[in-house]
């Protein structure tokens, strides 16, 4: 089955997007990135060195020519630093489509929805294609879409939290009313979780700590990649109906009596 998808006037063969923080080094970035099968790699550009070329750099790494570079906001908490974050992902190179996240609060790393809009309006009418980076409330993704958004990112649960879908009824309101790809962002901790959001019908995923922060990284990535694609194939299939009571697996007609 066809995984494929479109992302920012571009088509992707994975549905996996992976962060690049927390790794012990940009050697085992590189092979985590290389095992998930992921294709667009996210980058915070306050935190990670993309910039000086004299000095070890992730780029050297994760070739762009590769992997669709994934500039985020990640730090910021106001809308004129997010502007300000993304034009120097821009003026560097690594293009236009861009991650962006306003934090609100320091202690649950909630987005401020206000500056998030504020920001995302600003970024669209100078042509970038914003993926942001917001609270699992239908009302706010639909503004965001409204604005222009090449998607929109809601959370599943708070960033580094691993606690999973906490809200599958949200997510399945901001899928139903989606023109553009509903990609999960923050939260999963294990590959179930990720499965599970494939499976109600969001376009993608994009995590980091589950990644960089398990006893194995590598082999995460790769647990990653089966649990993505196996949900959206599970959720092409078409799950059975629940039912209250049990239903015979085998005809009842014809029996030997």
């Amino acid at each position: 089955m066809d995984t494929r998808f479109e992302l920012g006037g571009r088509e992707f063969k994975s549905r996996l997007i992976i962060g690049t923080g927390k790794y012990k080094d940009f050697a085992e970035t590189r092979r985590a990135v290389e095992e998930s099968g992921a294709e667009i790699v996210t980058v915070a550009v306050r935190r990670v060195n993309i910039t000086d070329r004299k000095s070890e750099n992730l780029l050297d790494y994760l070739d762009p020519k590769r992997y669709q570079i994934l500039p985020n906001t990640a730090g910021c908490s106001t809308a004129e630093e997010a502007v300000r974050t993304c034009r120097l992902a821009r003026e560097v190179g690594v293009g236009e489509m861009v991650k962006l996240e306003v934090i609100g609060d320091t202690k649950t790393l909630f987005p401020d929805v206000a500056a998030t809009i504020e920001a995302a309006r600003i970024l669209v009418k100078e042509g970038f294609k914003v993926l942001p980076y917001i609270t699992d409330d239908p009302v706010a993704c639909l503004r965001l879409q409204e604005i222009g958004c090449a998607a929109v990112m809601p959370l599943a649960a708070p960033i580094g939290s691993g606690l999973g879908i906490r809200n599958p009824y949200n997510l399945a309101i901001i899928i139903e009313q989606a023109k553009v790809p509903v990609i999960v962002d923050a939260g999963v901790g294990t590959a179930s979780d990720a499965a599970f959001a494939m499976e109600l019908g969001c376009d993608g995923i994009l995590m980091n700590t589950a990644i960089a922060g398990a006893k194995d990284p590598i082999a995460m990535a790769r647990a990653m990649k089966l649990a993505v694609d196996a949900g959206r194939i599970a959720f092409e299939a078409g799950r059975i109906d629940r039912k209250l009571y049990a239903t015979a697996s085998s005809p009842l007609g014809g029996l030997i009596q």
